[in-house]
C-alpha cells in the first residue's frame, strides 16, 4: 500500500508543476469502422504516425479468450480488425521517454542527455474497449500495468453509475486518480479509488464514454527520467434511442 501511496503524493507534485502528460489511448468508432486514438480532451491527434510506438493489441471473445485482430493504417485513420467479432479489444502504446529544457521546449530523449533538462517522464498508455455489454469482468491483462475493470455491468443509460477497480500490475491500486469522461471533460473533478482500489463513478454520456486513470510512480533510472507515469483507459458506447 505504501508505493500506491507515495506514487499519488509524487504525481500531486508534478502536477502542480504541469509536466503530467495527459494524452490517452482509447478507442472510438471513425466512418463505421473501429480506430485507435491517441489524444487529450477534443484534441485527435495523428495515431497512424504513432503506430510503431504500439506494442500490444489483443481481442478477446467473450468467453476471455484471445481472437485474431490486428491495426492498420487507412489513410489518416488507425483502424482495428474487427473480423474475429471480438468482445474486447486492447492496446498498450510506450510513448517513450520525454525531456522538458530549461527554453521550454520537449525533446524525446533521456534526462541525461538534456543538459538543461527541468523534468521528464516516461510515458505508457493503456486502452481497454468493450465492444458488447458484459456479464462478466473483461480478462486481465498482464501486458498492461495499469487497468481499470468494470466491477457491475455497463448501464444502459448516462447519469447512471458504473462501479470500477483499478489495477496497478494487477493488484487493487490504492489512491489513483480516475477521470470520468477523458474526451470531453479532461478537466473535471476527479475521483479516486479506495483501499479495495474501488470506486464508483457516473456514467457520463449516451454515447462514447472513456474513462481514464492516473498513476505516476518514481523512475528506477533516476538518470533517464524522473518519473513514469501510466494512464489506463476504459471505453465503451451506451445505444441511443431507436430513430
Amino acid at each position: 500500500m505504501q508505493q500506491f501511496v507515495l506514487g499519488l503524493l509524487f504525481a500531486a507534485a508534478f502536477m502542480v508543476n504541469g509536466v503530467v502528460h495527459a494524452h490517452g489511448l482509447w478507442f472510438a468508432q471513425r466512418s463505421g469502422e473501429l480506430a485507435l486514438v491517441y489524444g487529450e480532451g477534443g484534441d485527435d491527434l495523428d495515431m497512424v504516425k504513432r503506430l510503431s510506438l504500439v506494442n500490444s493489441l489483443t481481442g478477446y471473445d467473450s468467453a476471455g479468450k484471445t481472437v485474431r485482430t490486428g491495426v492498420k493504417a487507412d489513410g489518416r485513420l488507425a483502424l482495428v480488425n474487427v473480423q474475429a467479432r471480438p468482445v474486447v479489444v486492447a492496446a498498450v502504446l510506450d510513448n517513450g521517454i520525454w525531456t522538458k529544457s530549461a527554453d521550454g521546449r520537449w525533446h524525446k530523449k533521456r534526462r541525461d542527455e538534456v543538459p538543461d533538462a527541468i523534468s521528464s517522464s516516461h510515458n505508457l498508455k493503456y486502452a481497454v474497449h468493450l465492444l458488447e455489454p458484459l456479464d462478466q469482468k473483461p480478462p486481465i491483462l498482464p501486458e498492461h500495468a495499469l487497468q481499470i475493470v468494470p466491477v457491475t455491468r455497463v448501464p444502459a443509460n448516462m447519469g447512471q453509475s458504473l462501479r470500477v477497480q483499478v489495477l496497478y500490475r494487477g493488484k487493487p491500486a490504492v489512491g489513483v486518480e480516475i477521470i470520468p469522461d477523458l474526451v470531453n471533460d479532461p478537466d473535471g473533478k476527479p475521483f479516486f479509488t479506495g483501499q479495495d482500489g474501488m470506486s464508483t463513478i457516473p456514467v457520463r454520456n449516451q454515447g462514447l464514454n472513456v474513462i481514464a486513470a492516473k498513476l505516476i510512480e518514481p523512475s528506477a533510472d533516476t538518470a533517464a527520467t524522473g518519473h513514469v507515469e501510466h494512464l489506463a483507459t476504459l471505453s465503451f458506447r451506451l445505444a441511443h434511442a431507436p430513430e
